[in-house]
């Protein structure tokens, strides 16, 4: 089960970093949808090493090969199979890794839970396993589409340079306009000259992601143990360095009244809605059919050029010196990671509802 996600609409992934390939089966997705395979890549793209001067230099075409559960573009209902290929691997760069934990990496945990681990890129635990999502990310996204939902995330936060606003006073068709998918462009030029300052330094620097769901209907998400927020904080916390979570005001709500933040209800033209979001679009665990919007933040990537002190497999210290090629801020990529892991969470709730009742 820690290699599946999902309830109905489920991935299972498999590869490592520099294995032949990363790939997943999917079960669950709905008979009848079109499968856009030029959209599918175009996702991936977003996803890939070497992109922009803000990336890792790694180059990967990242091409997806489906091997079942399409028939003349469309999907059967059956299992859907894929991989992508690992072309560009240099495994030599990790040579000097074998005996040495990393820090904050998962060597040192995986070595005492699995008795051994792959050294070369992490296997396993690297984020480049993240490709599986983004291609079940992307079928979900198609599937969605059809019923009126749509999923847009972007970079509200690099280092101490953050957006003053929430989603609505954005353009989010303007994510893509930069390389660190920012949809103000002020503050995208400041955080690009971040991200290329900390990485000359040989350093990495962290951020916060922000996510929106919009035309979700009313009733998505359980009462208890099944909270649609819950589950979309269990998705995005998945994610590699991600290490927080929070919708709609979260944390920037704890200052305000309860008469200040409730979201009081009305009806507008015969249809019962609120006039306001601080719930962000969920209560009581089931959404509402109001935008449904969240923040992830992300911790510096750990792999860092400079010299780190460690220890080795035997308890020795001795001094790091990380080699390879690597990304100094993990915002950019991460952004269609985030909205592959809500399209995921969110088709999969669906699925449920439907399920609840005739």
């Amino acid at each position: 089960m820690s290699n599946t996600f999902g309830n109905i609409y489920r991935l299972t992934s498999f590869g490592e970093s520099h294995g032949p390939a990363i790939g997943g089966i999917i079960d669950g997705f709905p008979a009848g949808i079109t499968i856009d395979m030029t959209f599918v890549q175009e996702e991936l793209n977003r996803r890939r090493p070497g992109q922009s001067r803000l990336t890792t230099s790694r180059k990967e075409p990242d091409t997806v090969e489906f091997l079942s559960g399409i028939f003349e573009g469309k999907s059967t209902g059956c299992p859907i199979a894929f991989i992508v290929r690992n072309t560009n691997q240099h495994s030599q760069d990790y040579s000097n890794l074998k005996d040495l934990y990393r820090p904050s990496h998962a060597d040192y945990t995986y070595s005492m839970k699995y008795g051994l681990r792959d050294y070369r890129g992490g296997g396993r635990s690297s984020a480049r396993e993240t490709i599986a999502r983004v291609v079940a990310g992307a079928l979900a996204k198609l599937a969605l589409r059809e019923v009126g939902i749509v999923i847009k995330a972007y970079t509200s936060q690099v280092g101490h340079i953050k957006l003053e606003n929430d989603y609505t006073a954005y353009d989010l068709h303007a994510i893509e306009s930069n390389p660190v998918r920012c949809p103000d462009a002020e503050k995208a030029s400041q955080m690009e000259a971040l991200i290329e300052s900390v990485k000359a330094e040989g350093d990495t620097i962290g951020g916060v992601i922000t996510c929106v769901i919009q035309g979700c209907p009313v009733g998505l998400g359980e009462p208890v143990f099944g909270k649609l927020h819950a589950a979309l904080g269990s998705a995005m916390l998945s994610i590699n360095a991600a290490k927080g979570f929070a919708y709609g005001q979260g944390f920037d709500g704890m200052e305000l009244k309860g008469s200040q933040q409730n979201d009081i209800l009305f009806n507008r033209d015969g249809k019962i809605t609120t006039k306001t979001n601080h719930s962000g679009g969920i209560q009581g665990g089931i959404s509402n059919g109001q935008d449904i919007y969240f923040k992830v933040a992300f911790k510096p990537v750990a792999t860092v050029l400079k010299p780190q002190e460690t220890v080795n497999k035997e308890g020795q210290e001795e001094i790091l010196q990380v080699q390879g090629r690597h990304d100094p801020c993990v915002l950019p990529r991460a952004v269609p990671v985030v909205e592959a892991m809500a399209a995921m969470t969110i088709l999969d709730y669906y699925l449920l509802n439907k399920t609840t009742h005739l």
